[in-house]
């Protein structure tokens, strides 16, 4: 513990004798002196363009974005296809039932948090959209501990091993999905990215 104490006051020492003097007695002006502009403020040397209602509706159907109901769907049906499997391997309804359970826990919350996000009010300006999402993500967040908190009286015979896996997996079709995206938004970020 000594150690990293004098460590740390060691480089905080080397910090202070970079700064000027002025820069130590006002921190006020620290680094003011290494601030340059990006660019000229002549506005066609501005690094963006402003675009017009056509060139702005092309851009918009060349830049898709992935559906988060598309994501939903896809987890839904990977939750199914997991009780299936599970009914068939193991014979057992109550192995299968912990699966969907496990599959629910993650498909609600994020359809509740999908429809949150897609209200009116999150689009009312960033602010209220940074908040929304933090607001939806905390409800989303709390529904699934309430929904896992719930499980033993929602299933008879509850399997936590097999909820778990049914958890897991479905929770992993978000990677899935934007690799299984359509092709539309594929050869769309192949395009941004050179490809």
């Amino acid at each position: 513990m000594l150690a990293a104490v004098q460590a740390f006051i060691h480089i905080i020492e080397g910090f202070v004798k970079q700064q000027p003097a002025s820069s130590i007695c006002n921190p006020g002006v620290m680094f003011m002196h290494k601030i340059t502009p990006a660019f000229d403020e002549d506005e066609s040397a501005l690094p963006f363009k402003t675009l017009n209602a056509e060139e702005a509706r092309e851009w918009r159907q060349r830049h898709t974005v992935l559906s988060p109901w598309y994501t939903i769907a896809a987890q839904a049906l990977c939750g199914f296809l997991a009780c299936l499997v599970a009914k068939g391997v193991t014979g057992s309804a109550v192995i299968a039932l912990s699966v969907a359970y496990g599959a629910l826990a993650v498909v609600v919350p994020a359809a509740v948090f999908a429809r949150g996000m897609a209200g009116r009010l999150a689009s009312l300006s960033p602010a209220t959209a940074v908040v929304g999402f933090f607001v939806w993500e905390l409800v989303k967040i709390a529904l699934t501990a309430s929904m896992l908190l719930l499980a033993p009286r929602a299933v008879a015979g509850l399997s936590w091993p097999a909820m778990l896996v049914g958890l897991v997996l479905t929770m992993q079709v978000y990677w899935l999905a934007l690799l299984l995206a359509p092709k539309k938004l594929k050869q769309d970020a192949g395009r941004e990215h050179g490809c």
